[in-house]
């Protein structure tokens, strides 16, 4: 048996053999090979890894406060009262004594916020990332170094220990006559392995009897679905509640318990069918159309008016010698221009391709889109949850 690269089939050949030509026997098999597990049908299951978080292990938000210093000129200005204060609290700290009522005025300097996210189960000296952003009125931090900044959670106890060269990747340059160009975000940029962690949060994932799994969009057939598949793996030790959660008796060996989740969340689950959504973004104008929304038959009429005020002024010039005043006369234009408004009909049941089609034809922008949608939400045409963000 033999798959063939021009038909896309598998070929049978006499004797069981799979001619070889121009020496492409080993080579073409094993791209025969790769074509025929591309074109066979892949589980649409997701794992369990994928719909679940599992209760004691997830990640927890840490933030600092801190100075970047050797920047070129573009840190705060001496209007920043905090970041003088802070260089001043930093200097006492090295046995300099500025004088009293004395800021310390440099511009190679920036106070900035220090943000990290702390992994679940990570050990002491462990490194994570850190992001770095501008707290008063930098220009950038293109070429500064973040000194030793203390990283804090919720509880206010320190977890981590920051310091290194910020990576930015936005830039700004100015000219002297006030022309100035901005490429992305020069304020804020990462540190790469730049805080180590000093403190490891304690978790109840190895004390319990049962291992609590979250959902991360609750419903209710998604958990039975979970349920099932759980207990067919694994016997009678899942159970649920409500549609957000579910209980799973677990081992109580450390050892076997990892091994156990390990297993659990490989697990393919049947989430059945979803509810599609629309989601708007009315910041950016972003529409997203998840596939399998329907609509049911509707006729749509959607146009634009258009009023556009012009004021100029007219200058009235006396003749020479006639003793009269040049006067300035305002005039203002007032134009209407209202679109001709186009009527299309969706038919029952019309699919995303459908949508996408109408509305490209109209020639509609994301805000038209936007108005048309949510029309037909209010109608009751659209088999779906509209979402605005």
């Amino acid at each position: 048996m033999m798959f063939s690269l021009k038909t896309g089939r598998a070929v049978s050949h006499p004797r069981g053999r799979t001619p070889v030509r121009g020496g492409r026997g080993p080579a073409y098999r094993l791209v025969a090979a790769l074509l025929l597990a591309l074109a066979l049908p892949a589980s649409a299951a997701p794992q369990l890894r994928n719909l679940v978080a599992v209760e004691g292990v997830r990640d927890n938000p840490l933030v600092g406060y801190g100075l970047v210093v050797g920047l070129n000129g573009s840190g705060d200005s001496t209007q920043v009262k905090f970041a003088s204060q802070s260089v001043v609290n930093m200097l006492k700290q090295f046995g300099v004594k500025m004088p009293d009522g004395q800021d310390a005025k440099s511009k190679n300097v920036a106070a900035v916020m220090v943000s990290a996210t702390f992994p679940p189960g990570y050990r002491r000296g462990q490194p994570i990332d850190v992001t770095v952003a501008s707290l008063g009125d930098a220009k950038s931090l293109r070429g500064g170094s973040l000194l030793l900044t203390p990283l804090k959670a919720a509880d206010n106890e320190v977890y981590a220990l920051a310091q290194g060269n910020v990576v930015v990747g936005g830039l700004s340059a100015s000219g002297r006559s006030g022309s100035s160009v901005t490429v992305n975000t020069p304020t804020a940029g990462r540190i790469p392995n730049g805080a180590v962690i000093e403190r490891e949060i304690a978790t109840d994932f190895a004390s319990k009897p049962t291992v609590h799994l979250s959902l991360r969009q609750p419903n209710f057939e998604t958990a039975t679905n979970i349920v099932e598949a759980i207990n067919r793996r694994f016997g009678e030790v899942a159970s649920t509640a409500d549609g957000t959660g579910i209980d799973v008796i677990a081992p109580d060996n450390p050892t076997q318990r990892v091994a156990f989740m390990a297993k659990l969340e490989s697990l393919p689950i049947d989430v059945g069918a979803e509810t599609p959504r629309v989601v708007f973004n009315s910041r950016t104008g972003t529409v997203v159309i998840s596939d399998g929304l329907r609509v049911k038959s509707a006729a749509v009429t959607h146009g634009s008016l258009k009023v556009v005020i012009s004021e100029n002024s007219k200058v009235s010039q006396p003749a020479p010698f006639s003793q009269g005043q040049t006067a300035v006369t305002p005039q203002s234009n007032v134009a209407v221009d209202e679109a001709r408004p186009h009527t299309f009909k969706w038919p029952a049941g019309a699919k995303l391709q459908a949508i996408i089609d109408v509305v490209n034809s109209l020639g509609a922008t994301p805000d038209d889109i936007m108005a048309i949608l949510q029309a037909l939400d209010q109608a009751g045409a659209i088999e779906g949850e509209l979402v605005v963000i």
